[in-house]
């Protein structure tokens, strides 16, 4: 029954939504956008519309359209309203990562490992850190893609249990995701709209992901004692991987060079994109395989929604509904910070930040409250398996290695972490 309902309401918001476009002078502009901005938001929350084989990105795409097909925003206003550096630096990310994993840097990671872990609970710790660490720099969607088949294959190789490695894999890319404007794409949003300086940011949230890494590896170990807590060692195993020296050496240099850009206070969107342009420069690899490794669908769903945000708030944010908003008291960061974590779960984490975008930048502070939405909406991507696409990539990846993650597996690990880190980071960035 919430199901036929979900969906009828659903479809009422659509066929409103297309009629807004189709007739404008039906409906006002605030309704049409009001319909236009729900139905879409409602389409992504499912992440499909029933009955279509449209994704996520061709909603976005069609409730762009119909921002600008009901007069809410004329094209030129949609053009301006999607953040360039947003997808600017995405896309350069997506070419380092793709340069790095093509190569061989990944599996030749990964065979270091093999060959020299001895025990189960080390290997866990082995896949936490390396799962954190690269996902603060490289985008955790694209390191949980790379690392969560060779994870599977390491566990199932030494006749260990698959699933809490891969559980690590997918908590720690989101906890690790945290430090950094680079780490996922909610906190490249935020630090395109914010302005926050690279330095700052890490240096704000790299303790939380510290944290989350730490309590990842604790829960896990205590909620699998069979797996960890036994004395096991692992079966005795030899690693091969294929890579390309020369390649590997190229994008070991060009990720090295862009953190150190990061850092020294370069534009992160000019020197993503310079990096990643550099390193098509290549006789080894063709690249057309290089682009065949990026989620445009991605880019092309942030466009989209950067179009649908900005004509709810032409149409909607009047001067009565800023001083509602005002009455949520967002100045205490743990208001913002619930807030933001119930956003995130309701729709996803990159329309959460967009939502939230308007009221955020009017507060009193509005990098500290930057910088709680960045922690919130990450850190409650680990609330359930659909609270991330982090999280799907490896749930997807395991099934075709032939193990699956039900959802109370999940659950129990993923909302006591996700409860827990939420009240330390918010405590954290209280202090």
């Amino acid at each position: 029954m919430a199901r036929a309902t979900t969906l009828v309401a659903l479809g009422a918001l659509l066929v409103l939504a297309g009629i807004a476009a189709a007739w404008p002078s039906i409906l006002s502009e605030q309704v049409a956008a009001a319909a236009i901005f729900l139905g879409s938001y409602v389409a992504l929350a499912m992440g499909k519309i029933p009955g279509l084989a449209i994704d996520r990105a061709g909603v976005a795409l069609v409730g762009a359209g119909l921002m600008v097909a009901a007069g809410v925003l004329p094209l030129k206003d949609a053009y301006r309203a999607i953040d360039l550096d947003t997808i600017t630096l995405l896309l350069g990310m997506m070419i380092v990562v793709a340069n790095l994993r093509l190569s061989g840097f990944f599996a030749l990671a990964n065979a270091w490992v093999v060959v020299r872990v001895r025990r189960p609970v080390t290997l866990l710790a082995a896949v936490i850190a390396v799962s954190a660490v690269f996902s603060a720099f490289l985008v955790n969607d694209a390191i949980c893609l790379v690392l969560a088949p060779l994870v599977a294959d390491v566990a199932k190789g030494a006749r260990r249990d698959p699933v809490p490695y891969l559980l690590g894999v997918a908590l720690a890319s989101n906890v690790g995701s945290v430090a950094t404007i680079t780490g996922n794409p909610q906190n490249m949003m935020i630090g395109s709209l914010s302005g926050i300086p690279y330095t700052q940011f890490a240096a704000a949230l790299t303790p939380i992901a510290l944290a989350g890494a730490l309590l990842t590896f604790a829960l896990l170990v205590v909620l699998y004692p069979a797996e960890f807590l036994t004395g096991g060692r692992l079966a005795a195993r030899h690693a091969e991987a294929r890579i390309n020296r020369v390649l590997v050496g190229r994008s070991l240099l060009a990720t090295v060079a862009v953190v150190i850009l990061f850092f020294a206070g370069q534009p992160p969107a000019k020197a993503a994109i310079v990096v990643g342009g550099q390193l098509l420069l290549t006789r080894r690899i063709r690249s057309t395989r290089v682009y065949a490794e990026i989620d445009w669908s991605l880019l092309l769903m942030f466009s989209g929604l950067f179009i649908i945000v900005a004509g709810a708030e032409h149409a909607l944010l009047t001067g009565d509904v800023r001083a509602a908003a005002g009455g949520l008291h967002l100045t205490r960061p743990w208001v913002l910070s619930l807030l933001t974590a119930v956003l995130a779960n309701l729709v996803s984490n990159v329309p959460a930040v967009l939502m939230l975008q308007p009221f955020v930048a009017g507060l009193p502070d509005p990098t500290k409250a930057w910088l709680t939405v960045a922690m919130a909406s990450t850190l409650a991507g680990n609330f359930t398996m659909l609270g991330s696409i982090a999280n799907l990539i490896v749930i997807e990846k395991a099934s075709r290695r032939g193990v699956a993650i039900g959802g109370w597996a999940y659950a129990r690990v993923g909302i006591p972490l996700t409860v827990l880190t939420l009240a330390f980071g918010t405590w954290w960035l209280v202090q």
